[in-house]
């Protein structure tokens, strides 16, 4: 019978989830209280209630007051400890998930006031990936990512911190926050940068704006994988473009309705892009905020797009191929896939 496999023990790779949103809500409420930090009423409520905020960000307004929440639950995170929590319990649900392998997002700067700086913030961060990595099994990296919200030479500083730690576990460098604010030009010095130290250029594009968003990060930024990319199914010769350059996108369904990208889980174009032959990562964005992790983004794919296990099993595939994972490590992961395909179906 199809569609009866467990998601959950699908291996897979998860390549787009931010650092602070990845945190469980039991934790964020945990710390709020520890730090008497009043929380908005309609991310407490939520929490509360086992539900994610009603969050839409089409418009400058509904932006605002997502990247509100967000900052409010960053806010939370003021010592080494919190820090190593949130990364091991990151690690532990992407675990449950079947992921075996993970590039968590960060801009370090965000941490920096609280922890002693940037340098300090930064190297918590990847003694805490690198922790969490040896105690659960799983294969974690960091990827980091500037702010388009911030002026470029920040970026550039960035750009050079991340070369300089390439070798303590950072795989590529990003570019976050609205797309509609900060041309992608603007940050092609940094990328340069990055990409001349050897990390990978995984810039986000093509989702609160159209295809052109998608344009820009690979014709300015020279990006080898795409931070959503979802409405390039908006432009046939984009999509062609991808798939030729085999470029992964990395889609998170989850995050697309609950941002209001798109009206339904069955609105986001997985099968145009999947059919197109553009390589896929699903991810789950923010899970704090979307209400949903890894596993999750597979069973949208299942039951609101009739993905069937062998196109679920190379969705898989895709992100594994998709990521910085070393060889050796793809290779086992790929060859879970396979084993999860061909299984006996219980």
């Amino acid at each position: 019978m199809e569609h009866v496999r467990d998601l959950s023990e699908l291996p897979k790779a998860h390549l787009h989830l931010h650092f602070t949103g990845s945190m469980r809500p039991a934790t964020l409420l945990e710390l709020a209280d520890k730090y008497g930090v009043r929380l908005p009423d309609a991310l407490t409520d939520a929490l509360s209630g086992g539900e994610p905020p009603r969050l839409r960000a089409t418009d400058e307004r509904g932006w605002f007051r997502f990247q509100r929440l967000y900052d409010a639950a960053r806010s939370c995170l003021r010592e080494p400890e919190d820090i190593r929590r949130l990364v091991r319990e990151a690690a532990e649900e992407d675990v449950r998930d079947g992921s075996g392998w993970l590039e968590i997002q960060v801009d370090p700067t965000s941490y920096a006031p609280r922890l002693g700086g940037l340098i300090p913030a930064l190297e918590i961060i990847l003694d805490a990936v690198d922790t969490a990595s040896r105690e659960t099994g799983l294969g974690m990296r960091v990827l980091v990512a500037a702010n388009r919200m911030k002026h470029p030479l920040d970026a550039r500083t960035l750009a050079r911190l991340a070369v300089r730690f390439k070798d303590r576990g950072i795989v590529g460098f990003g570019l976050s926050n609205d797309e509609r604010r900060g041309m992608a030009r603007d940050f092609d010095r940094a990328f340069h940068i990055a990409r001349e130290g050897g990390l990978m250029a995984a810039p986000h594009g093509g989702e609160l704006t159209g295809p052109s968003s998608v344009r820009d990060c690979l014709d300015d930024l020279h990006a080898s994988r795409i931070g959503h990319g979802v409405r390039a199914a908006e432009d046939a010769r984009l999509l062609q473009r991808l798939a030729d350059r085999q470029i992964t996108c990395e889609v998170c369904p989850a995050s697309n309705v609950a941002l209001g990208v798109y009206e339904k889980p069955e609105d986001v174009p997985l099968r145009t892009l999947f059919e197109a032959g553009v390589p896929m990562a699903l991810g789950a964005d923010d899970p704090l905020l979307f209400g949903s992790r890894l596993a999750a983004q597979y069973e949208i794919a299942r039951r609101y797009h009739a993905f069937t296990d062998a196109e679920l099993a190379e969705l898989a595939r895709q992100s594994v191929r998709g990521s910085a994972a070393p060889e050796d490590v793809k290779r086992k992961l790929l060859s879970g896939v396979d084993d999860w395909l061909t299984a006996p179906v219980s």
